[in-house]
């Protein structure tokens, strides 16, 4: 049985979802009808509690926020969908070139590279017709 003191559940981990939806609404300054859309929609998926209500998270709301911002800049739902998927993407294949960097370096280490005996500089003749 884990017992949580007061100080480790008054700091939720950043992709706990623990926020019902006016407080993630108040949190991300938009309409909590806003936020049922963005659900709808796929923008922000958050947790579902026992009873079917949205829990969002801290990385959810972080998700609305930048949202909100691309919003603001002039760009639609669908074109930041699109760019909320690729920045995933972008995401997920730096993981991977890290994991790959790993075990390339395991692999050198342990195989070093082989190598070859330096021969001295050949002595250079020049030919001279006498």
């Amino acid at each position: 049985m884990v017992i949580h003191t007061h100080e480790e559940s008054a700091h939720p981990e950043d992709d706990q979802a623990v926020y019902v939806i006016s407080v993630a609404a108040e949190l991300s300054g938009m309409h909590p009808q806003t936020l049922r859309q963005y659900d709808r929609m796929g923008l922000v998926s958050p947790g579902r509690a026992s009873g079917r209500g949205r829990r969002y998270s801290l990385l959810d709301i972080a998700s609305l926020r930048n949202i909100q911002r691309l919003v603001g800049d002039g760009i639609n739902l669908a074109g930041i969908k699109r760019i909320m998927e690729l920045e995933s993407a972008v995401a997920n294949m730096a993981l991977e070139v890290a994991k790959l960097r790993t075990e390339v370096d395991a692999l050198l280490a342990a195989n070093p590279p082989k190598v070859l005996m330096k021969r001295d500089q050949p002595t250079v003749v020049v030919y001279k017709p006498e």
